[in-house]
């Protein structure tokens, strides 16, 4: 047959392309890129198969731009040097700015990235970066301040639907075969809301049967039964499973929250991925009950970054255990989201006080900035009665110690003491 389905079926055009309506819908900024005829430097940040290279495809074909494309698995800062070397010549023969793709830029580690910032500075080249990590984690700050980064959506299942119907009645192959769609739950569901999933399953069947093809839930799992790790890998099990890890961790089951450590691992999850989880976990989950476990799960973090696997199992392993044995507390991230919804509602503009704010001229010093402020440590135990918050919100609460751990009982008390019943 040739090339894959998935290669068969790539878009060549924005009206072709399935999904991503935030995008590339009628007010979608890729509508305006195209539009417009301009176009700034963009990172797409997404799962796999949702179209992140074919969209970097129609952007540079519709605006008729020279488009040189590199893999951060293969390439290094010599790769990355002589493309745009390429590219700044090519400008010499055409006025538009050339694309750069970089697939998988998260892979780029920070001497790599830092080779792309002059030419992407100096506008010599427009940088089209591929990832699916968090690009505020993977991407230097320098190089992210410089992209706009859009996020791309795993396909539901109507449109993985229509997917399935256009390359059933448009590919030049699957047009020759007698093909029934009895029911399509598995056949979504090992798709996981990832386009090439799909298209690659629907190879898998047309080369495993002669004649007829019927798709329905048996014989997608008796197709994919060797098969099934792979599926579940980013699709409905990959959202399930970390849901039962994270759930395991805070309610305080290790023994369950190895299982599913284990269970991801094996399915080939990205350890970084659970790492980040991990320090999620310990902020959200722990807190102030024990805050070594931020220290922890940062350190486990950067373990894993250095030391990858299979040796990072011990390192993830070691922070899930001792994560979900340790005493709970989510108050840090119900004060936070208190405050968020309360200045949301009230105001961000509340003048601070003037004893607060710094008199760094004299004209502030003559308006009272800073007067009558107390310097805490001028005082016994660290500690002086003034008012911290705003005119009209004075004792408003946002922080509930939660007093079931020891560690916020001695917050709460401290509180008490200091505070005289300002705050509970």
């Amino acid at each position: 047959m040739g090339a894959p389905l998935a290669e068969r079926l790539r878009p060549q055009k924005l009206d072709e392309y399935i999904g991503q309506q935030h995008l590339v819908g009628k007010d979608g900024v890729f509508r305006r890129f195209i539009e417009t005829k301009s176009v700034p430097s963009f990172i797409l940040w997404g799962p796999p198969g949702v179209g992140k290279t074919t969209l970097a495809k129609i952007v540079a074909k519709e605006l008729e731009r020279p488009f040189y494309t590199l893999s951060a698995v293969t390439s290094g800062v010599k790769e990355v040097r002589e493309v745009i070397e390429t590219a700044k010549r090519q400008q010499f023969f055409s006025s538009a700015t050339p694309l750069l793709f970089i697939d998988e830029i998260h892979r780029f580690n920070k001497s790599q990235q830092d080779s792309l910032l002059g030419a992407v500075e100096k506008g010599e080249v427009v940088l089209i970066g591929a990832t699916t990590e968090n690009p505020s984690f993977e991407v230097i700050s320098p190089l992210l301040s410089r992209c706009q980064v859009y996020t791309l959506k795993p396909m539901d299942d109507k449109q993985l639907n229509e997917l399935l119907n256009r390359a059933i009645t448009t590919d030049s192959e699957l047009i020759k075969r007698d093909i029934e769609v009895e029911q399509t739950e598995a056949l979504f569901r090992f798709s996981g809301g990832d386009a090439r999933k799909l298209l690659n399953i629907l190879d898998i069947i047309l080369s495993a049967t002669d004649g007829k093809i019927v798709i329905n839930n048996q014989t997608i799992t008796d197709a994919l039964q060797q098969n099934i790790a792979l599926y579940d890998k980013n699709g409905e099990q990959h959202y399930d499973v970390i849901s039962a890890f994270i759930k395991s961790v805070r309610g305080s089951d290790p023994n369950a929250a190895i299982y599913y450590l284990a269970r991801m691992l094996e399915g080939g999850e990205e350890p970084r991925f659970l790492a980040r989880r991990l320090v999620i976990l310990a902020s959200e989950d722990i807190g102030l009950a024990n805050p070594n476990a931020l220290l922890l799960a940062n350190a486990c973090f950067d373990t894993v970054h250095k030391i990858g696997m299979p040796e990072a199992r011990i390192t993830l392993a070691e922070t899930t255990i001792y994560l979900a044995t340790s005493p709970k507390s989510n108050t840090a991230y119900k004060a936070i989201n208190e405050a968020l919804a309360f200045v949301r509602k009230d105001t961000t503009n509340r003048p601070v006080p003037l004893h607060l704010r710094n008199a760094v001229t004299d004209l502030m010093s003559e308006q009272g900035y800073g007067k009558d402020y107390k310097y805490a440590h001028d005082y016994q135990g660290n500690f002086v009665v003034q008012e911290f918050l705003p005119e009209g919100i004075e004792g408003t609460q946002f922080y509930h110690p939660d007093t079931t751990n020891t560690t916020e009982q001695k917050i709460s008390a401290r509180i008490a003491e200091l505070w005289q019943g300002k705050y509970k």
